[in-house]
């Protein structure tokens, strides 16, 4: 008799264990079916994404979207242009300030045509080709016509001076629309925060350029 239960107990033990070690397999079972959780669906990436860890990967790298990568491909000719016209400057403008405003705008755009294109690199995108710009071509706002950077670099003394900067407010309040649909539109932080910086720096020098030219 005492025989008997010894082994039924035996048995009873081996029963549990099986089953423990049943439940154990099918929990292992759904991870190495591609993430299901215990009602056999699948994770959400995002889940799976957050237990790894990896969710905080592409904000520490910096996220780009579209509008982004419109902002550089369309602020690269644009800024090309700007210090095109602020080259000519040194050797037409008769006005110091005009002179000063030209050095300014070619020493902040310049750098920025290098971030730029180092985004779109980085991105996989296509960096504008320089010298291969129409100025009519691209219909940005702003943009001086061929015709019209004919004229600046046929003008001299005053009259440079005045059309320098008539065109040059023009040209700015299209890279001011242009880094406000960048703030509006955009994710990466850095394209973001340069768009910020030429709202604020191009607004500040239209201003000066209208005090010159008498309109404020």
């Amino acid at each position: 008799m005492t025989s008997k239960r010894s082994l039924f107990r035996r048995t009873a033990a081996a029963v549990v264990s099986a089953g423990a070690a049943a439940v154990v397999l099918a929990a292992c079972g759904g991870d190495s079916t591609g993430g299901h959780d215990g009602h056999g669906a699948a994770a959400s990436p995002s889940a799976t994404a957050s237990a790894s860890g990896g969710a905080q990967a592409p904000a520490a790298q910096g996220q780009h979207n579209a509008a982004d990568a419109a902002f550089a491909k369309g602020m690269i000719p644009h800024h090309r242009q700007a210090v095109e016209m602020a080259d000519l400057a040194p050797s037409r403008a008769r006005s110091a300030e005009v002179k000063k405003l030209a050095e300014d705008i070619r020493k902040a755009q310049d750098p920025e045509i290098k971030t730029l294109s180092g985004w779109l690199a980085s991105w996989g995108e296509q960096v504008p080709a320089e010298g291969a710009m129409d100025h009519s071509a691209h219909g940005m706002s702003g943009m001086m016509t061929a015709e019209q950077m004919d004229r600046l670099k046929n003008a001299s003394g005053a009259a440079f001076d005045t059309a320098f900067m008539e065109l040059m407010v023009e040209h700015h309040e299209g890279a001011v629309a242009m880094a406000k649909t960048q703030q509006a539109q955009g994710a990466f932080p850095a394209a973001r925060a340069m768009a910020d910086a030429i709202v604020t720096s191009q607004s500040a020098e239209i201003a000066q350029m209208n005090k010159l030219l008498g309109k404020s």
